[in-house]
């Protein structure tokens, strides 16, 4: 007979399962609860596995986190919840967050807590980035908004030392950031779900609308404390949980592979004060981290939604980007399209107000913008090796704008050892855009970007046959190599 167990068991289950690709087979058949020891059992079987070497990598490194972990008496993680439909730079608002405790190979522990209310018990006096003071009109940095860096590194290292300034007293070993986008691929393998004591029907299409609904205005209407508003997250995972018992051997390989998605997408990202565990987690691409020591041409647009609500869930992103080598410095010319798909504006959805910033070579020289008013509303900075060009931004309901930036590279970016390094801002779906490479000729090359994740294009540094402008698409899914970045 099948043991039963706790809500917080299953909390554990949902959240742990996306920590660790093939947690699945293990923790939904053995029995006895030692998820942790069946490793040292699996781990020779990975090398024959008719897998590819990527997921063989992927595998090795789950397990070697894990039975380090098993080794260990007591771990405690910090679980961020992120919104990404309210965009922030590391993912998305945090609304709720948990605390999981794994014991002797074991979950022990598994709560959540909504942030607002775990803030609002004690000030941080600390004052946040400039722009949530000049937007949100807030005096506080607290937990909630920790995320302001797009380096998942630093961000869990700021909630950690929130999270203990605001009060909390857990030892914590490691910290764990969990997208929503997870939720509708779980129901996209389970069915629809209906929640016991809340209304409606979840399924894969609706259920972050309907969730953020339930917990923004629904559960007012239905006489729910507004300090239990998020209490049907609870519900919805034991829910969860039970239909996964239901699943067979091939559904269960589809959610696996929706895990494995999400991890590669930056939609769930891993932290550990283990240096060793987090130098594994770095390996494998799972730590969210901002590439430092980059060889060549880097890009990376971040955006804060402050004060647009959940209007993310209708913002379409689409990028242009010219590199042109004929002159004496290459002239970088980024463009930036924000459509506002939303028509009304309502409990979700607003004009969308972002604070945004570009991520570039450190010895790159912004000389022009459009789409401004003028160069003087652009703040200039250094972060994370690279120099950073941010700026306040309004799209409104219904309207498309583009914004365009204006720079020189550094002159050591040549034409002949060009190569470029786009990072996806975790939170966002996928990078849209072109990419144009232009000799000192004229001749242009094109590259067509549709990823979910980091890109890299290298160059081909073969002579064009003709001084005629030639234009070449190319489609960047064969640039993709998260490993070799």
């Amino acid at each position: 007979m099948t043991k039963k167990h706790s809500l917080k068991f299953w909390f554990g289950f949902w959240t742990i399962s996306a920590l660790l690709l093939f947690g699945w087979y293990i923790f939904l058949e053995y029995k006895n609860n030692n998820y942790f020891g069946l490793v040292s059992l699996v781990k020779p079987a990975v090398k024959v596995l008719p897998i590819s070497k990527v997921h063989k990598a992927e595998l090795s490194g789950a397990m070697d986190i894990v039975e380090t972990l098993s080794q260990k008496p007591e771990s405690t993680f910090l679980l961020l919840f992120q919104n990404n439909n309210e965009l922030r730079p590391g993912g998305g608002y945090i609304g709720s967050f948990g605390i999981m405790k794994i014991k002797d190979g074991k979950i022990a522990f598994v709560d959540s807590h909504d942030t607002n209310v775990f803030d609002s018990g004690s000030s941080s006096r600390i004052a946040p980035p400039k722009p949530m003071q000049d937007m949100l009109g807030i005096k506080d940095w607290e937990l909630r908004d920790s995320n302001w860096s797009p380096d998942f590194s630093i961000n869990a290292q700021r909630a950690e030392y929130f999270y203990h300034l605001e009060g909390g007293q857990e030892k914590i070993d490691g910290v764990i950031a969990l997208s929503t986008e997870l939720l509708p691929s779980f129901l996209e393998i389970i069915g629809p779900i209906e929640i016991d004591g809340y209304p409606g029907v979840y399924n894969s299409k609706n259920v972050i609308e309907q969730l953020e609904y339930q917990v923004e205005k629904g559960y007012y209407d239905q006489g729910i404390e507004k300090g239990k508003r998020k209490y049907i997250m609870k519900k919805m995972f034991k829910t969860i949980a039970n239909k996964i018992q239901q699943l067979d051997w091939s559904q269960k390989k589809r959610l696996l592979n929706k895990i494995e998605q999400h991890l590669n997408k930056k939609d769930v990202m891993l932290y550990f004060v283990d240096k060793d565990l987090q130098q594994k987690i770095k390996r494998l691409g799972w730590s969210g981290e901002v590439k430092q020591n980059v060889s060549g041409d880097y890009l990376m647009m971040v955006d804060a939604n402050l004060g647009a609500r959940k209007s993310d869930a209708v913002i379409k992103r689409r990028f242009e980007y010219t590199v042109d080598f004929r002159r004496k410095k290459p002239v970088a010319k980024l463009k930036i399209t924000y459509t506002h798909q939303g028509t009304v504006r309502d409990l979700l959805t607003d004009d969308y107000r972002t604070y945004l910033r570009v991520f570039v070579p450190r010895k790159s020289w912004l000389y022009d913008t459009d789409g401004l008013e003028g160069m003087d509303l652009v703040d200039f900075g250094k972060e994370l090796g690279k120099k950073t060009f941010g700026i306040l931004y309004q799209v409104q309901l219904g309207k498309t704008k583009t914004v365009e930036f204006d720079y020189y590279l550094p002159e050591e970016i040549t034409f002949d050892n060009y190569q470029l390094l786009i990072q996806k801002q975790p939170g966002i779906d996928r990078l849209r855009g072109k990419v144009k490479v232009i000799d000192k000729m004229g001749n242009m090359k094109q590259y067509t970007v549709d990823v979910d994740r980091d890109v890299k294009i290298k160059n081909n540094n073969k002579k064009q046959k003709t001084n005629n402008q030639t234009n070449k698409t190319v489609s960047v899914a064969t640039f993709v190599d998260v490993e070799n970045f």
